[in-house]
């Protein structure tokens, strides 16, 4: 251990396992996973990023060009490819849980946490963004509503919950996400 992991290690414990965060577009996966990781001491990695990195495009064009289908296959690959990395803390795409092959591959070596974010949270954060092909419908809101009440059945599954709360900050929902990781010492051990 380094220095700097050894200190996390003595604050918060030692992460085990990756925690493979998962849920909606905009329920924070990202801005909580960066605290997250910063807190443990940990690295961070964004599946998305990772794609888009590889692919030399953004998500919005690698749909546009090749299709969903191909990009939930290189998402797959990529999930496979960061779990195998030291432990640390992966933000996955919104629809990257959905697949089984991807919660196989987590359950696996990782753990899953869903970041549970209702709907007017999830609104609010993701309404004016333009990088949400998902969403680029006559009523986003209502396509929003109709992918939350389809995916909230499948991120359930996961191992471990944090639900979000509309007046948290991100340092407050990563004490959360914190508190749900604490009760599992098999995925961040005990500080000494």
């Amino acid at each position: 251990m380094t220095d700097s992991t050894e200190q996390a290690a003595a604050r918060f414990g030692r992460l085990t396992r990756t925690v493979a965060l998962v849920g909606m577009m905009g329920s924070g996966k990202s801005a909580i996973g960066r605290a997250l990781a910063a807190r443990l001491e940990v690295p961070f990695v964004d599946s998305d990023a990772e794609i888009e990195a590889a692919a030399k495009a953004t998500i919005p064009e690698i749909f546009a060009r090749d299709g969903e289908a191909f990009f939930r296959d290189r998402e797959a690959e990529v999930i496979a490819r960061l779990l195998r990395g030291a432990p640390g803390v992966l933000s996955t795409g919104g629809g990257a849980y959905l697949a089984e092959r991807n919660r196989i591959a987590i359950s696996r070596t990782g753990v899953a946490l869903w970041l549970d974010a209702d709907l007017d949270i999830l609104w609010e954060r993701v309404r004016h963004k333009s990088t949400r092909p998902l969403l680029r419908t006559a009523d986003p809101r209502a396509t929003l509503a109709a992918l939350l009440r389809a995916r909230a059945p499948i991120y359930a599954l996961a191992e471990l919950r944090a639900e979000a709360d509309p007046g948290f900050s991100i340092e407050a929902m990563t004490d959360r996400v914190l508190a749900v990781l604490a009760s599992r010492p098999d995925i961040l051990e005990p500080a000494p």
